[in-house]
């Protein structure tokens, strides 16, 4: 990487910004925070650009900065096999979901349009004084987790991971170190060789082991939008750069996962 290239950072701080920052500078790039959700004066043209920040960023800057940001199809869980689920996932609308007359975990894919969480049924749900009935959402049984687990993939593989909790504990560690590493990378190779072509080359992946054992998918993310936990954030850097960076260097199998501004 040379010094014509830019990470532009959304102004909200965080530890994995920071030490984005710090990997990106050691790498010759400028790390740039935007102000006001918008572009940095003298952004355009100031060099070639990537992301990290979230939607709200990517929406407001990603077009006027010709950024590509990549991001798992909304319905990516809910295709795939229960044996790497571990329980029932199904994409819908919101208003569908509305209809709900069980508890169930729901979700918006990518955006936090509204909470993720257990609703005991549709009518707790967001109205369509809120949001759209046709608002994707993902309705899934519910699921406790003993340990979660990020994993930052690029190129069909894990590129660098990190425990993130334990029960309801937030305690990151190290992939490395922890002692179901090897369990963890055995079931990711199984999930993302059966999800071949069905993610982008650089995205999030988060796994889980649910109470009764097994190991389980828990969601898929955008990498550029992904806290780090107790990644190598030289690694982390790897992935982000290429989740959301100039469109001209995007690889044509990666067009198709191109956000879509929401607006």
């Amino acid at each position: 990487m040379t010094g014509d290239r830019v990470l532009l950072f959304a102004p909200r701080a965080s530890e994995t910004r920071l030490r984005l920052a710090e990997a990106a500078t050691g790498r010759g790039l400028r790390a740039v925070t935007a102000e006001g959700w918008s572009p940095p004066d003298g952004a355009q043209g100031a060099g070639r650009t990537h992301l990290y920040g979230g939607p709200l960023l990517a929406d407001r800057v990603a077009r006027e900065l010709d950024v590509t940001a990549l991001e798992p199809p909304a319905d990516w869980l809910a295709r795939l096999p229960l044996a790497l689920t571990g329980r029932r996932v199904e994409a819908v609308t919101l208003a569908e979901a509305r209809q709900l007359r069980r508890p169930a975990f729901v979700k918006p894919p990518t955006d936090k349009f509204f909470p993720a969480r257990i609703y005991p049924d549709g009518s707790r749900l967001p109205g369509p004084d809120a949001f759209d009935d046709d608002l994707p959402v993902l309705v899934s049984d519910i699921v406790r987790f003993d340990r979660e687990y990020r994993l930052f993939v690029l190129d069909g593989a894990v590129h660098d991971g990190s425990r993130y909790a334990v029960g309801p504990r937030l305690e990151p560690a190290p992939l490395a170190l922890d002692p179901y590493a090897a369990e963890v990378r055995a079931f990711a190779a199984e999930l993302l060789a059966a999800a071949d072509g069905s993610l982008p080359s650089a995205a999030v992946v988060d796994v889980g082991l649910p109470e009764g054992g097994g190991w389980a998918v828990i969601e898929a993310n955008p990498a550029w939008s992904s806290g780090g936990y107790a990644c190598d954030p030289e690694r982390v850097l790897d992935v982000v750069l290429r989740a959301a960076g100039p469109t001209a260097e995007t690889a044509p199998a990666d067009l198709p996962f191109a956000r879509t501004a929401q607006r």
